[in-house]
């Protein structure tokens, strides 16, 4: 999953951007409202962990820009003012959750993974499309019961996958959406060809009922097979 911190404390945004890395989601980092203005014009994210006192701006302002947009991004507000007003202000212009400074990291992540629940998956913590199962906490797959062993990409790239297995995703949205900012330097998607090759075969050995197909000229979408 990709997520968004706009934050311009260095100690805090350090913080959560290295907790949630180590749990496997891609992170980018916008440090103030231009920063952050640009980025969400320009990528989707799964969620946005939003501070609202900006050095060049008010958060909620970029709160408002998402939902005119239609961003499908669950939004957390972060801000050191617990008032009343922020919190009610920012759930009015449609915020997910609002989590007072200071906070425990592993209470943020809880908040980030129901959301995604809620959003993508109608609250479950197991996903399952034909033969495949994939639990969200532990991040297992598993094919008619028996453990896929995936890699940290491959597991990324099928979620990905069966978040949107009614859309053709392009390779560009597919590389932003696995490697964030990190694809934009890459010469080529060379990376990404090698990702979904192997799993496509181990979905492939494993006897799964979907599989992903490549649309010449656009992308890739995943198929009941």
């Amino acid at each position: 999953m990709k997520i968004l911190v706009i934050e311009d404390e260095a100690g805090m945004l350090h913080s959560i951007t290295a907790y949630f890395a180590k749990s496997g989601y891609v992170c980018e980092v916008a440090t103030t409202f231009a920063e952050a203005e640009e980025k969400i014009h320009l990528y989707e994210y799964d969620c946005v962990i939003l501070d609202i006192t900006l050095p060049d701006g008010n958060g909620l302002d970029i709160l408002e820009q998402l939902k005119k947009r239609k961003s499908q991004a669950g939004i957390i507000i972060l801000s050191a003012k617990n008032s009343l007003d922020d919190r009610v202000k920012g759930l009015t212009l449609g915020a997910d959750d609002y989590l007072p400074k200071p906070f425990h990291l592993t209470e943020l992540n809880a908040r980030v993974v129901a959301i995604l629940r809620r959003l993508k998956f109608d609250g479950s913590n197991e996903v399952t499309i034909g033969n495949i199962i994939l639990n969200l906490d532990t991040k297992k797959v598993y094919v008619d019961k028996e453990e896929l062993i995936l890699k940290k990409k491959e597991y990324e790239l099928l979620l990905f996958f069966i978040s949107n297995k009614t859309r053709i995703i392009s390779k560009t949205s597919l590389a932003e959406h696995i490697w964030g900012d990190n694809a934009d330097r890459a010469d080529s998607f060379d990376f990404l060809y090698s990702q979904i090759k192997n799993l496509r075969k181990r979905l492939l050995e494993y006897k799964a009922n979907y599989n992903i197909e490549a649309i010449y000229g656009i992308g890739y979408k995943f198929v009941n097979v």
